[in-house]
């Protein structure tokens, strides 16, 4: 949608022509959920669509599973690896987890850049699984790896394309599995065994179905963006499997020229559209090109800090969106990131309505594919459902959780009270450990 500006601009009618490009009403919401219910369908019967729909060749868990596991969690630049006890009984006892960051903000070391390959990253996770291994003590190992792979095992995938601006070079192509596994024989650990590659949301349905009924849905809104669920009858096995949608490059949604310019100036343009429309990684990049026109029309200063992308992260998107009455927070990062000083109080409230506009339409949007899945697993939408959800921005971004659930029940009203999300806290890493229990069990 293009909105064109009047001559005599002023700051409330800009924000009138923003609210009219950014709001999302329920009558869209729908339309873009129906989108989605095509693309899923296309996807599935192997027809061209942007939704990749890879099998995951996991079903849900029994509950019973019995193991000690490793579980490695990569989603971005930190890595998370746990020692996890399943003991039969649907409990989860998580021993230890070790946290690592695969970027130094110093620069001493950046595993997922320019510089670096496939070796030195697979042997960066391999040293930290080597630190919590218990020595003379088997385990089975899940890798939760969250970037789109075409899965043709549970225990093989390769990776299709990296995503969140990642660039290690010698991945792409290549069997994530064999990766990690010579990496591992090279330190010696051979009492590890790789049993499973799964996507985080894949691992977030594991761990949320595995202690509670209805969840046939995962998703993450955090730094990326994507849902899986469960297909009740996979053409290819003719029984229930997890399907990773990538629904992060659904390319059906509205786009503004904000989301065009932040696409064609990305790693892939073309590529992960949605994602780009809202998730944590680009949600501050959207404002900040908003920002770069509001000054253009004279409505906010001139500043060298406007130049810069992803000058504004997240958590400052959120501190903004949170402010109070006083807009101190706002001011604060406004003055951080792009040197504003006394902009005054109406220009601070235009630039958190802005902030607000963008991360609404975020989560009106994730929401609109959530109905879309639920129309295509349930079109009578006869059950009751719990989304599960994990990321930094479905947990922590100010009001993010509750626009979901507004938006949903704008979008499914005969569903309404029988839909909802829930915070799956970490569930990926818990879903990997879930994944190799189970995939070892199917083994014996």
């Amino acid at each position: 949608m293009h909105v064109s500006l009047p001559a005599d601009m002023d700051l409330n009618t800009y924000l009138d022509l923003r609210k009219r490009e950014f709001y999302l009403t329920a009558d869209a919401l729908r339309s873009v959920a129906a989108d989605f219910v095509r693309a899923m369908e296309s996807g599935l019967a192997g027809r061209p669509s942007s939704l990749r729909m890879l099998p995951s060749f996991l079903g849900s868990p029994s509950g019973r599973e019995h193991d000690s596991v490793i579980a490695i969690d990569f989603g971005g630049t930190n890595i998370r690896v746990l020692e996890v006890e399943l003991d039969g009984n649907g409990g989860v006892v998580t021993k230890r987890i070790l946290r690592a960051p695969l970027v130094d903000p110093a620069g001493a070391y950046d595993h997922l850049g320019a510089g670096s390959n496939a070796e030195g990253l697979f042997g960066f996770i391999a040293d930290r699984v080597a630190e919590i291994a218990r020595p003379g003590v088997s385990y089975d190992l899940g890798h939760t790896f969250s970037f789109p792979c075409r899965q043709t095992g549970v225990n093989e995938a390769r990776l299709i394309f990296w995503t969140k601006e990642i660039r290690t070079a010698g991945v792409e192509g290549e069997d994530v599995g064999q990766l990690l596994d010579r990496a591992l024989a090279s330190r010696g650990l051979s009492q590890v065994r790789s049993r499973a590659i799964l996507n985080d949301t894949v691992g977030t349905l594991l761990a949320a179905a595995f202690t509670r009924p209805h969840v046939a849905i995962g998703s993450i809104c955090g730094t990326g963006h994507n849902t899986c669920y469960l297909e009740p009858v996979h053409p290819l096995t003719g029984r229930p499997m997890i399907v990773n949608m990538e629904s992060g490059n659904f390319d059906a949604a509205p786009q503004t020229r904000f989301d065009r310019e932040l696409d064609e100036a990305s790693e892939r343009p073309g590529t992960q559209r949605l994602e780009k429309m809202g998730s944590g990684r680009y949600i501050g990049e959207i404002v900040r090109r908003v920002l770069i026109d509001m000054a253009a029309e004279g409505l906010l200063p001139v500043s060298a800090g406007l130049s810069r992308r992803d000058v504004l992260s997240g958590p400052e998107v959120g501190a903004i969106l949170a402010d109070g009455a006083g807009l101190e927070a706002t001011a604060a990062t406004l003055a951080s990131c792009f040197g504003w000083v006394s902009l005054g109080d109406e220009r601070l409230a235009a630039v958190r309505t802005v902030v607000g506009l963008l991360v609404e339409r975020s989560a009106r949007l994730t929401a609109a594919t959530f109905c879309g899945t639920l129309l295509h697993i349930d079109p009578p939408l006869s059950g009751e459902h719990v989304i599960a959800v994990d990321g930094s921005l479905y947990e922590k971004m100010p009001y993010y959780a509750g626009w979901i659930q507004q938006a949903i029940d704008e979008t499914l009203p005969a569903a309404r009270g029988r839909v909802g999300t829930m915070l799956a806290k970490d569930g990926s890493g818990i879903g990997a450990a879930i994944a190799a229990a189970t995939a070892a069990a199917s083994e014996v």
